[in-house]
């Protein structure tokens, strides 16, 4: 780009900006990093102040000077009452000293006092209460208008639908709420793991997820995903006096009304003390319920903040500070196809082992065909890896000087590695998949999943065992599963001195019969039907027969509305589908022949008025006698839910042995505590 003109840098800078907001704010799926995105900012920034004269002639109108729009088709547009902007950005201790030099200026004061809160990655989104009620939620869009989402944000966890007032602090009559939407660490990885079940591509990060999520038009479709919100700033507010005069003030006020606030915010003098908190921010963040890539340095008092005022895209008186991703290079040193259970083939960097973020990263996803082409990735290459969002590792580029003359461009297999049957593409799909429905690989992955403890639940059928089975073709069905107990002379072929072993996984198998009808939904492997998912058809259908043997008319209304709580059209589609196919239908009818007869639900067993409604759980450590899917049963039969992470919203943390990091934020934070005895006592 340096050979290029002035007028050319300009011009293409614009057009990959553009492209890049395109990407992260309307379809939530970036292809590139923060720090790559904004350093290209900076260089369109730097070069539109230094010829002014091309800015006119190109236009004004330059995403240096606007707020990213993530308006999208499908939803009404909402004005807000006080413009929603983005803020100033710096990866710098130096530039955020000249933030701070810049303010004692405008403001003729050298004693200024800060509010830093932690920078939630995550959707923007703007909440109206009208005396005290829940009214409107609207994301930023283009910082003027944006997408009403009032339906969809009704679905969000943790939000208040009304806010608590008191006589210390009383509730405005109307007030415009800022804050995030976002998804968990935990969540994110719930849902990555039901779409490896089912072979799909897995989401990069958490942020994207959100943000595809609250866009989605069914919200129950949203409300499958446990969309969680942070509260944190101030639009507009009549009367204007019951806002309060500090950030810091307001944060006491939004928790005392009930709502969700960031996990902790400091009160700074001066800029010494402001990069000290933003240190401690930086060492403590990855113990926090969201993902936080940054700090958000505020003026504390309300009163300077609109003295300074604000530009056409960002307050004066706040910037944010962002963290640099933790990043490391190390060899590639292979490619590897993976094939999962739906025949998708994805890629996977075999690395030199190298510390990231605390812990050792030998594989990276390099998410699909189409992504390895566009970074130009090959074997031999020295890559740059972080941790997508803090939590998948990612290859994300290439030392490209460290390149040697015999590293060549990487060619995609086109036909499965594992039978070699040729790979197709689906239309609208941008993965490969294997369509051989008998490929040795897929069968194995789609009995492990139906055998795994997640669904049937099968003691002595482990990955190597399962294998094995396949391999000798024991098992090439998950029918086939319940035929090894007439295997038995074939297992006790398998080693010396397996005879118990072998009568304790028929065993197994037998008991495994009437296990919940829920796990064999699950188990099936339907596309888009995990566990929770598998709950709610059980619940409404009561026997496999009755799920295989739906029409559209018992899944949805003819307006394509929802008929069973929590699935929506894209669900509903994917069990058409599956049992649309004969083999898939004639399976269930297998199942009961050998003897398969699934424990129906007990109907509005887990009403809203049991023990634990409303209540969150965390088990940890290793209980004396139920198991961690036990245990959770219990939980969610007495209307309670269980979740993966600790955090001020848990309500009870159940330990067992070796509990670990898990109670040590519980007792942190204060939450109760509880054991096995505890928690039987409790429900029955």
């Amino acid at each position: 780009m340096q050979s290029q003109s002035p007028h050319d840098q300009i011009t293409a800078l614009r057009k990959a900006v553009m492209m890049h907001d395109e990407l992260y704010y309307k379809k939530a799926k970036s292809e590139i990093t923060d720090l790559e995105y904004d350093q290209l900012k900076l260089q369109l920034a730097e070069l539109e102040q230094k010829y002014p004269k091309l800015v006119l002639a190109l236009g004004t109108d330059t995403p240096t000077q606007t707020v990213g729009d993530d308006r999208s088709q499908g939803f009404k547009t909402a004005k807000h009452r006080v413009a929603m902007q983005s803020l100033d950005n710096t990866y710098s201790e130096a530039e955020l000293r000249e933030f701070h030099n810049r303010l004692v200026k405008l403001a003729n004061k050298t004693d200024l006092s800060y509010c830093i809160e932690p920078k939630i990655d995550g959707l923007a989104v703007c909440v109206t209460y009208e005396k005290g009620r829940f009214a409107r939620a609207v994301t930023r869009g283009n910082g003027v208008e944006g997408d009403d989402i009032t339906a969809n944000a009704l679905t969000l966890y943790g939000l208040p639908k009304q806010l608590k007032p008191s006589k210390e602090f009383p509730v405005p009559d109307i007030i415009e709420i800022r804050g995030e939407i976002y998804l968990t660490e935990a969540e994110f990885q719930r849902i990555n793991a039901e779409r490896e079940e089912c072979g799909q591509e897995l989401y990069a990060n958490p942020r994207n997820l959100a943000a595809g999520t609250i866009k989605q038009l069914d919200p129950k479709e949203v409300a499958r995903r446990r969309l969680e919100i942070v509260l944190y700033g101030i639009g507009y507010c009549a009367p204007a006096s019951a806002a309060g005069l500090t950030q810091l003030s307001y944060q006491e006020r939004l928790r005392a009304w009930g709502a969700p606030t960031v996990e902790k915010c400091w009160y700074a003098s001066g800029i010494n003390e402001v990069w000290n908190a933003v240190q401690e921010l930086d060492r403590i963040r990855h113990s926090f319920a969201y993902g936080t890539d940054g700090a958000v340095i505020k003026l504390d008092s309300f009163l300077l903040q609109d003295q300074l005022g604000r530009t056409s895209k960002a307050p004066r008186w706040a910037m944010a500070y962002k963290f640099e991703p933790e990043r490391a290079e190390t060899l590639l040193k292979e490619i590897s196809i993976q094939v999962g259970r739906t025949g998708v083939l994805t890629p996977v960097a075999e690395l030199a082992p190298v510390l990231l973020a605390g812990s050792t990263v030998a594989r990276a996803t390099l998410h699909n065909r189409d992504e390895i082409g566009r970074k130009d990735i090959r074997v031999g290459d020295y890559v740059y890896v972080e941790k997508a969002g803090e939590v998948i590792p990612a290859v994300v580029g290439v030392n490209l000087a460290k390149r040697k003359p015999n590293c060549i461009p990487f060619e995609f297999p086109l036909t499965c590695p594992c039978c070699g049957t040729q790979a197709i593409a689906y239309q609208g799909e941008v993965a490969l998949r294997c369509p051989n429905y008998d490929c040795a690989i897929q069968v194995r992955r789609r009995v492990q999943h139906f055998v795994s403890k997640a669904c049937i639940d099968i003691d002595g059928l482990g990955e190597a065992m399962v294998a094995t089975l396949v391999e000798r073709g024991w098992v090439v069905t998950l029918a086939d599963v319940y035929r090894l107990p007439n295997r038995r002379s074939d297992l006790l072929s398998l080693g010396k001195k397996v005879e118990k072993s072998t009568d304790n996984l028929i065993f197994a198998i037998e008991a495994s019969k009437t296990a919940e009808l829920w796990r064999f939904i699950h188990g099936l492997g339907i596309n888009h039907v995990g566990a929770a998912a598998a709950k709610d058809l059980a619940l409404y259908f009561g026997s496999l027969e009755s799920l295989a043997s739906a029409n559209a008319l018992d899944l949805l209304t003819d307006k394509k509305d929802s008929i069973i709580e929590g699935i929506g059209e894209t669900v509903s589609a994917a069990i058409l589908e599956y049992f649309k196919f004969p083999s898939n239908a004639a399976l269930i009818t297998e199942l009961r022949s050998l003897g398969v007869n699934p424990t129906a639900p007990i109907k509005n067993l887990a009403l809203s008025n049991g023990v634990f409604a409303g209540k969150t759980f965390v088990l940890t450590g290793t209980l004396p006698t139920l198991k961690r899917d036990e245990a959770a049963h219990l939980i969610e039969r007495c209307g309670g839910k269980v979740t993966g992470s600790v955090s001020k919203k848990t309500d009870y943390v159940v330990a067992g042995d070796e509990a670990g990091s898990k109670l040590d934020k519980a007792l942190e934070l204060g939450v109760i505590v509880i054991d096995e005895s505890e928690l039987l006592k409790l429900t029955s």
